[in-house]
């Protein structure tokens, strides 16, 4: 493959992917509808901007990296979507988290065009993306797989080949329901240590040096200090990611009252105005919650 589309080269995430894409040799053209300040470099870089999805259906593959599957159904299947211009052959790469019943429905409009639809979604932050060091889970053929590798490659460090169609996706929400779990009940353990007199700090330092220990425990033990910047992914985005890790479970018939907690601790943070802000804000709503300030103890 040569020629490579990519939809979302605007976004934190999407940069910096698109960014190495080009670097590493392949024609890239992107589409951009809002702040085209933030690619300018990559249209110096020789990006070609396109005016609508439809047009980079020309492309070997295209890279989607928008927020959701709302947003991926419509690059794919809405009007002047891919599909509309879709040639037999052509690769479309889901790099969003998405709902895996979405992939699996989009995957079947694709295939009866003759395009192949792959989930390839992301973990890691634009830091590493800017990197090229993200990782990625892929659900797709071996065929397939072998095939798009080397494009996963420019912008990731590790690339994993979890399954079929739609494996990706669950994989990815897997992770986050893991990922978030350990954020909100670090959260809650600070506030509730603080109600009950203690200098949480001495928690950070027993947790630091045992089997509880992880870069997620580490970013949010940096609000006892006033940073809330440790973990870059937007809370609302969290809140977004459980749900369809609860609508996974919906799906698959299985228990899931853990999933169910850390969804309604987000929601409610949303709730409390900390939507726009990012993960280490559920420190905030836990403390506002219990009436306590960060730092009391």
């Amino acid at each position: 493959m040569k020629h490579i589309g990519f939809v979302g080269a605007s976004g934190l995430m999407g940069h910096g992917m698109a960014k190495n894409i080009r670097a590493k040799g392949f024609e890239l053209s992107i589409t951009v509808h809002q702040r085209l300040d933030q690619v300018q470099d990559l249209l110096a870089a020789g990006a070609k901007r396109v005016t609508s999805h439809a047009d980079l259906a020309v492309c070997e593959a295209v890279v989607i990296c928008v927020t959701g599957s709302p947003q991926v159904e419509a690059v794919v299947a809405g009007p002047n979507g891919l599909l509309s211009k879709a040639r037999p052959g052509l690769i479309v790469i889901d790099t969003s988290t998405s709902e895996p019943d979405s992939t699996r429905r989009l995957a079947a409009l694709c295939a009866e065009k003759g395009v192949i639809y792959v989930d390839a979604p992301l973990t890691r932050t634009p830091v590493e993306a800017e990197q090229g060091r993200l990782n990625t889970m892929v659900g797709a053929s071996n065929e397939v797989f072998e095939k798009i590798s080397p494009l996963l490659q420019t912008y990731c460090e590790n690339v994993f080949h979890v399954g079929d169609t739609g494996a990706g996706h669950i994989v990815k929400l897997l992770n986050n329901f893991v990922s978030q779990a350990i954020c909100t009940a670090t959260a809650e353990a600070f506030a509730v240590g603080t109600k009950a007199g203690v200098d949480v700090r001495q928690l950070v330092r027993v947790v630091s040096v045992g089997g509880a220990n992880s870069g997620l425990f580490q970013s949010m033990a940096k609000t006892l200090d006033g940073d809330f910047t440790g973990l870059k992914f937007e809370l609302n985005n969290a809140a977004k990611d459980l749900r369809y890790y609860c609508h996974l479970t919906e799906g698959v018939k299985a228990h899931s009252q853990i999933g169910a907690s850390v969804h309604q601790a987000l929601n409610l943070a949303a709730a409390l105005g900390y939507g726009s802000e990012l993960v280490p804000s559920l420190v905030k709503a836990q403390y506002r919650l219990n009436g306590l300030k960060i730092g009391e103890n």
